[in-house]
């Protein structure tokens, strides 16, 4: 099986294959990671590293996969904070008080698309299978955040309120933060009608025009990568500082989820981030 994830680092640990982005790798006090297939216990159509509830797969599996992979990826899973993805772009954030929620208790919101923290042992968890991934850090003040940007939260700028957030929280610059953009479906697959199209091109301030291409007969290509990364310098992130996958799950759905490339029956990936303490 081929993994190509050029800007991105690919380990293997336990059986269980996951990936990390080398500008974040740099930091020691922060652990982040992201799902592949590999190295889980579900079967059929969720093999094997499902890491989604609510698919039809058994919560038993989907409890032992994340199990597995907290082991393996570092992380501890009586630490996990999940998000309550609806795509809008309402961020949160947590601290350990919120431990567990939405993976061994019960959510206790219905919105909740970006997650940010600067509490150790507080690990941000959020889901995947085509849309992009957000990761954010600040190195100064050792804040952290992970988003969830379909296309509908790229529309609504996602990241730029992601930004906005850890400037009102933790007092942020813009021009410090890390940013990193996330496998999900590339600018080779994902084709949009006229009405997604209409969306985006409303977008003048980033200038859509350079990331969209017409294919003929209503049909459009739009780079999700680039529109999220002219978002986050649009909210003051330097380009330099910004590291882009450029990883496509569909491209890559032998071992990544992607909902376009399975038609919907699929598990799901997960990205993790936290901020290293003593065991909580």
């Amino acid at each position: 099986m081929s993994y190509n994830a050029k800007n991105m680092n690919r380990q293997e640990r336990d059986g269980v294959a996951f990936l990390t982005f080398p500008s974040f790798e740099k930091y020691s006090f922060v652990n982040h990671a992201f799902s592949t297939r590999t190295g889980g216990v579900s079967e059929g159509i969720y093999a094997s590293m499902n890491l989604n509830f609510g698919r039809g797969d058994s919560d038993e599996n989907v409890v032992r996969n994340f199990q597995r992979f907290c082991s393996a990826a570092g992380f501890d899973y009586s630490t996990l904070v999940a998000s309550a993805q609806d795509h809008h772009t309402v961020v949160r954030r947590v601290g350990p008080e919120h431990r567990g929620t939405g993976i061994w208790k019960p959510r206790d919101r219905n919105s909740v698309d970006g997650l940010i923290t600067k509490e150790k042992n507080v690990t941000l968890t959020t889901f995947y299978a085509d849309c992009v991934p957000l990761f954010f850090l600040d190195p100064e003040r050792r804040a952290i955040g992970l988003a969830h940007a379909g296309w509908r939260g790229t529309v609504a700028k996602m990241g730029a309120e992601m930004v906005k957030a850890m400037v009102r929280e933790f007092g942020s610059s813009p021009k410090e933060l890390l940013a990193a953009v996330g496998p999900s479906i590339g600018p080779c697959c994902f084709e949009v009608d006229a009405p997604v199209y209409r969306e985006f091109a409303a977008l003048t301030e980033i200038r859509p025009h350079e990331f969209i291409v017409e294919k003929g007969g209503g049909k459009y290509i739009i780079d999700l990568w680039e529109a999220n990364r002219r978002i986050l310098m649009e909210a003051g992130v330097p380009s330099q500082n910004i590291e882009v996958a450029q990883l496509c799950t569909k491209c890559s759905a032998q071992w990544l989820w992607s909902h376009r490339a399975s038609g919907g029956k699929r598990g799901g990936l997960a990205a993790m981030m936290c901020l290293k303490g003593e065991k909580a």
